[in-house]
């Protein structure tokens, strides 16, 4: 039995919109890149966690059956995040306290903005990787 702190569990959604593009955040915190999402609180489920994470970060409310593609872990941080497809139903993207700016993006923008680790999970969500895709990466390369 391990010692070490526990990991934590955070969701991610990948907002599809008609011409197979995909909407991303840049973090204020960090500048990165990556689709919009956070740590599900105690008391909460995954789904509602998605949900709460979407609108904080766009403003946008997604349709409640999101589909998983993918579980990726962050070796270095400790971090197990799912990672959704979605569909908007309601709102326009809009910044706010945690997001700089969004931007919808191809395929091929994904990999020039975003670190692999975060790109993957973009292009596994618009490929509807099924089964769900499943890998580990150290935060910014897969491992």
């Amino acid at each position: 039995m391990h010692s070490e702190r526990p990991h934590s569990v955070s969701v991610a959604g990948v907002i599809v919109n008609d011409a197979d593009q995909a909407l991303l955040i840049q973090r204020r915190d960090n500048g990165h890149w990556e689709p919009p999402g956070g740590v599900v609180e105690p008391g909460e489920t995954i789904v509602e966690a998605l949900r709460r994470e979407v609108r904080e970060e766009t403003g946008i409310t997604i349709a409640p059956d999101a589909e998983l593609t993918g579980v990726y872990k962050n070796m270095t941080r400790l971090i197990v995040s799912l990672v959704f497809r979605c569909t908007a139903t309601e709102g326009a993207p809009t910044t706010g306290e945690e997001t700089r700016a969004l931007r919808w993006v191809s395929r091929d923008e994904v990999d020039q903005l975003a670190d692999e680790a975060y790109a993957i999970r973009v292009t596994d969500a618009l490929d509807h990787a099924s089964p769900p895709a499943v890998r580990a990466h150290d935060g910014v390369k897969l491992v």
